[in-house]
């Protein structure tokens, strides 16, 4: 009974078109009722707690990174060298989206502020050169995902604190899927670009494609520095945050000197008001996790799923499938806050490593950020691009599709994540 009632609040309020945290918040009041002890102290001393994380710290500076990235000329040095080095060769310029996305991918860890800058430089370039602007957009969109994969990402921030797992091991883990990723989206390039009549772009000289690499080799610099500092156990993510976003900060104002003191007080308060959007959905969420947790929903979920407990690549076919169809009507960020703490659970009750499962949770929750209808991601590039979502969706299926296989070959061999793992803890 706890369970329908948990379901019917959380998605009766969504369908009325509540906000998802004040949702989230009023789901754990109608458990409460529902248990017969609602406490108003309590709700608000689990949103005190939801937000006061020292983890979670790490959320505002990389989201602040990121804004000086995108201001301070990185991204756009990431995409000249990118543009220097494969921009002449047939589909050059989705080469490029793929390249640069990856390599982005590991500066900011928001899908959103990568998608918005790949989109904002590229589709004007690639409308230019001939390539169809739908499919354009898809591999933008597609790409932009690989942010919640390759850290620093702050999904995996948000599900380490929200199910108690490790946040470097995720971080570390979701270095291949995320490659992989990039990977898959170059095959799928290469079939889709044939049937393209595109300009190529001039190839550049050995001279310009050094000067590209002396540029961009601040930018290039930061994912070594934050890698590195994870693995020798200099800096925790937390820490790893306050230095991407202070090397980002001198990086803008005083090697490329895009950022002037004047545009840090708009930066700084773009930054103020996505961070207290996820910060408040942490609050929010912690409310229906704690009222989870009491109604023991967990342990209803393993009955309901206790033929599967023994067979652990079936119960993970259940559980994507679930999110896969979850991600249809909720964003990455919510999904994570509502389901980590009631399917890890359940996965550890398998003999599923919690690593493992979180990096294929957040993974199979970034794909509804490009599918219709919530497709965060995918409405950002139409925004940009000036497109209907339905051209939008008929240029990403190739993308998707290839996700999905790859959704398949890392439930079939979870060893892909978990072999890389346990060299980097060793």
């Amino acid at each position: 009974m706890a369970l329908a009632v948990f379901l019917s609040s959380l998605f009766g309020l969504m369908l009325l078109g509540m906000p998802i945290a004040f949702a989230l918040m009023l789901t754990g009041v109608a458990l409460m009722v529902h248990l017969d002890f609602f406490d108003a102290q309590l709700v608000a001393q689990n949103m005190l707690s939801g937000a006061d994380n020292y983890p979670l710290m790490a959320v505002p500076f990389f989201i602040l990174a990121g804004e000086l990235m995108n201001a301070g000329g990185i991204s756009q040095r990431i995409i000249n060298l990118a543009v220097s080095l494969v921009g002449h060769i047939r589909g050059g310029l989705g080469y490029v989206t793929i390249g640069a996305s990856v390599m982005l991918a590991s500066l900011s860890g928001s899908a959103i502020a990568d998608t918005a800058a790949l989109a904002t430089l590229l589709i004007p370039m690639m409308r230019d050169n001939g390539y169809p602007v739908p499919r354009s957009a898809g591999l933008i969109a597609s790409g932009g995902i690989i942010a919640p994969i390759i850290p620093p990402s702050m999904p995996f921030i948000i599900f380490g604190v929200t199910t108690n797992t490790s946040i470097s091991g995720l971080f570390m883990a979701g270095i291949v899927p995320g490659l992989l990723m990039g990977a898959g989206l170059v095959i799928t390039w290469m079939f889709v670009v044939r049937g393209m009549t595109v300009k190529l772009q001039p190839k550049a000289s050995w001279s310009e494609r050094r000067t590209a690499l002396v540029e961009g080799v601040w930018a290039l610099a930061l994912p070594v520095i934050i890698i590195g500092g994870l693995r020798g156990g200099i800096f925790t993510p937390t820490e790893a945050a306050v230095v991407a976003a202070v090397y980002s900060l001198v990086v803008a104002l005083f090697v490329y000197r895009q950022v002037t003191l004047k545009d840090l007080v708009p930066l700084l308060v773009q930054a103020a008001r996505t961070t207290s959007t996820v910060m408040f959905l942490c609050a929010a969420a912690l409310v229906s996790s704690y009222m989870v947790t009491l109604a023991d929903l967990p342990q209803q979920m393993n009955e309901m799923l206790a033929p599967l407990l023994h067979e652990p690549k079936l119960l993970m076919v259940a559980i994507t499938l679930l999110l896969l169809a979850v991600g249809t009507v909720m964003d990455l960020t919510p999904t994570i806050l509502v389901l980590g703490p009631v399917l890890t659970p359940l996965a550890a009750a398998a003999g599923i490593d919690p690593t493992y499962f979180g990096v294929m949770f957040v993974l199979t929750g970034t794909l509804g950020l490009i599918h219709p209808p919530v497709c965060t991601v995918l409405n950002v590039v139409c925004g940009v691009a000036r497109i209907s979502l339905e051209s939008a969706t008929r240029g990403i299926w190739p993308f998707l599709l290839t996700y999905l296989l790859l959704l398949c070959l890392l439930i079939a061999v979870p060893e892909i994540v978990t072999a890389p793992l346990a060299f980097f803890r060793h």
